[in-house]
């Protein structure tokens, strides 16, 4: 396991985000002609391709036996989130589909605390939820219809929480890399028979655009557990949240959505909560540099 970085997290986790905010934009360019469970599978299938190189280099490791029932249980639920991911890319706006997608932090620093008993102080929480009420301005629950597409990626949201505390548990014994290659190789599985019963043949533009996503999202799976083995969950999970401000500046640039006031507001709360919980951060880490030297005996 890597030494605890609380800055080198925050970098993997923000590079983690852009590329996920990349991958948005593909799978909305691609649109609903295909199947969500066959375009995930076939992102999946080339992303196989893509860490055969490390594959190979695993087995003169070895795995250690008791791992596989966290990588099959991984593998399922990012399965189903995915699926689900790619259904409401292509039917809701990009900000809303991130937007929704930050109830993935609050799921997952929940889940840290409570499954890994993760120490987390009032204030660090306080911004969390804050984070979580922006997403909620810009939602408007009770005040619109709830889509298909939205509620596909709250249920998505919960799927990737669960994914996020399963790699944070095997960033204790295996490495980045290897987490990453048997996510890649589980969820193809867990995504193949339902490609199977929806499948049509792709056309070559098609599978060029779902390669591009691909080589994105392994990016950024890979990134996103280098942070989170880096820094504990609490601390880099707060930072997803910039990608709703990417989200908004590429939707309106490529697709031209244009954010109204509520998520305008929702994302000021957002941004206000990621720069207090950073400032609050380097103030805590400040002040424990300062009381260990005041501490040292030379």
């Amino acid at each position: 396991m890597p030494q605890q970085s609380n800055l080198l997290g925050c970098l993997w986790m923000v590079a983690g985000g852009l590329l996920f905010v990349a991958v948005t934009v593909l799978v909305r360019h691609l649109g609903s002609d295909m199947a969500a469970v066959q375009a995930a599978f076939i992102r999946y299938a080339i992303g196989v391709v893509l860490v055969l190189p490390m594959l190979w280099r695993m087995r003169w490791r070895g795995i250690r036996p008791g791992s596989f029932k966290l990588y099959f249980y991984r593998g399922i639920l990012h399965g189903v989130a995915v699926m689900l991911w790619f259904f409401a890319m292509a039917r809701i706006p990009l900000a809303e589909v991130t937007a929704i997608g930050f109830s993935t932090p609050v799921f997952t620093a929940l889940g840290a605390i409570l499954i890994f008993h993760e120490k987390v102080k009032i204030r660090r929480m306080l911004a969390i939820l804050a984070g979580f009420v922006g997403t909620l301005v810009i939602l408007r629950p009770g005040f619109q219809t709830i889509e298909a597409g939205s509620l596909a990626q709250l249920v998505a949201a919960f799927c990737f929480a669960g994914s996020f505390l399963f790699a944070k548990q095997m960033t204790r014994s295996q490495s980045s890399g290897d987490i990453l290659v048997m996510l890649t190789i589980f969820c193809t599985l867990a995504l193949l028979p339902g490609a199977i019963y929806y499948w049509r043949e792709p056309t070559w533009i098609e599978v060029s655009w779902l390669a591009l996503v691909a080589v994105f999202a392994t990016a950024g799976h890979y990134a996103i557990t280098r942070a989170i083995a880096y820094a504990p969950l609490t601390v880099t999970q707060p930072l997803s949240f910039l990608q709703l401000v990417w989200a908004i500046i590429i939707g309106y640039w490529l697709f031209d959505e244009i954010p109204d006031t509520w998520v305008i507001t929702g994302a000021f709360m957002i941004v206000g909560a990621i720069s207090y919980l950073t400032h609050r951060e380097a103030m805590v880490a400040r002040r424990d540099k300062i009381q260990a030297a005041a501490s040292s005996p030379v």
